[in-house]
């Protein structure tokens, strides 16, 4: 193993950590319609779950409305109870064509309660950004020991280390962003 090789996979390791994390901000509701906290929701369809996105059209005609369109009228009930049992915790209105999700204004508290999960989210991004360094080190002390120079090696853990930082900034900017998103009223 070259130190080259070690750092590019604890740098992919890194930045599968921030795209999970970009993922799991966009589930996060802040107040506005956004069609990703649907995400999680599957629903019975012909006898297997598959997710609401592959039954119906998800849409939002505004920043405070959330419309799903089933593909088939029979569907409406059961996309209707999905988002009932969801964890989402919007009462779904169903007019006998569409189904709408009327996004509440957020409390103060439950913005807190945001800040808090995505803080907690941001935190573990953190710890698997830190995981893939302490990897690549591990990865490279090996080296050393197996004979690549102990030069080499220090030169690799700096650049481990740099890129470390890089991806805890690139964390914190992320964290810094969504939380002025969920406190903005």
């Amino acid at each position: 193993m070259d130190t080259t090789t070690i750092r590019k996979e604890a740098e992919e390791k890194m930045q599968m950590s921030i795209e999970f994390l970009e993922e799991t901000f966009s589930r996060i509701r802040a107040g506005r319609a956004n069609a990703h906290i649907l995400d999680g929701i599957r629903v019975e369809y012909y006898g297997s779950h598959v997710p609401l996105s592959n039954v119906a059209t998800i849409t939002t005609p505004d920043a405070k409305t959330i419309m799903v369109q089933p593909w088939e009228k029979q569907m409406l009930k059961v996309v209707e109870k999905a988002i009932l049992d969801s964890d989402v915790g919007i009462t779904p209105e169903n007019n006998g064509e569409v189904i709408r999700l009327g996004i509440p204004p957020l409390t103060e508290e439950r913005r807190r309660q945001l800040v808090k999960q995505t803080k907690q989210e941001a935190e573990e991004a953190k710890i698997s950004i830190r995981n893939a360094r302490r990897e690549g080190i591990d990865e490279l002390k090996k080296a050393v020991k197996e004979g690549m120079p102990e030069d080499m090696g220090k030169d690799g853990e700096n650049e481990l280390q740099k890129l470390h930082d890089k991806y805890i900034r690139k964390v914190d900017e992320m964290f810094a962003e969504k939380e002025k998103e969920i406190l903005t009223v």
